[in-house]
């Protein structure tokens, strides 16, 4: 699907982040074991059973293993009290929104890791049910993350509206890469635009997508939560 939207666009193939989140170690086994490398996950305590879980070679199926080398990618919200934990579990965190997570992800990355590959995260139809910055401090945030030498600016990331009709989200995406190439001239080695999900991956991608975030595609849909019970009155 990807190589196809990209080829259709006359754009290189994106990178794929599979997103994991709420899908068990065994998923993310049986999906490295098909040679996928990179995992989107929302929250720190999660990713951190999943990776213990597989450190201890989860079996895909008789005689089978995943393969070592799994690359682990932050894809939720990041409170600054769990930046400790988020330098130390990932490789990359893709939701940087501001200056204060930016000097706590640093101070807590080991040096013998090498640096934390870090995406500023946009707010780039300014919602105020999401995260991120806003555009014209994306500049400010960037300069601050290049400025320490325990993480590595990369990019952007976003999330646009949701649209029915994923058409709807083209100028969010155009914006999002109007603004990418902006940072590229500041910070040549800024290379990783992350945007567009299972629902409007092939959008993103003509509109310069470099990665993109897929869980539905690749797992299924998630299961919905349990009913709560209902109060009889007995």
């Amino acid at each position: 699907m990807l190589d196809n939207a990209a080829r259709d666009a006359g754009r290189p193939p994106p990178r794929l982040l599979a997103v994991s989140k709420t899908q068990p170690a065994a998923a993310v086994a049986a999906l490295a074991a098909l040679g996928q490398c990179a995992f989107g996950e929302n929250y720190v305590q999660e990713a951190a059973a999943k990776q213990a879980e597989l450190g201890r070679a989860s079996p895909v199926s008789a005689g089978q293993e995943a393969p070592a080398g799994l690359e682990w990618h932050l894809i939720g919200h990041l409170q600054s009290n769990k930046a400790r934990e988020a330098a130390a579990l990932f490789d990359w965190v893709q939701t940087v929104d501001r200056a204060k997570l930016v000097a706590a992800l640093a101070r807590h990355r080991d040096p013998a890791r090498g640096p934390l590959n870090v995406l500023v995260q946009v707010n780039i139809d300014d919602e105020a049910s999401k995260h991120g910055c806003r555009p014209d401090e994306v500049e400010a945030l960037a300069a601050a993350i290049a400025g320490e030498p325990m993480l590595r600016l990369r990019g952007l990331m976003v999330i646009p509206t949701p649209h029915d009709d994923p058409e709807l989200g083209r100028p969010a995406f155009r914006r999002s890469r109007a603004l990418f190439d902006a940072l590229r001239e500041h910070h040549p080695g800024v290379d990783t635009l992350s945007m567009g999900m299972s629902s409007d991956a092939a959008i993103a991608i003509a509109e310069g997508a470099t990665m993109v975030r897929i869980g539905t595609a690749l797992f299924g849909s998630r299961p919905a939560p349990p009913a709560a019970p209902s109060y009889t009155g007995r």
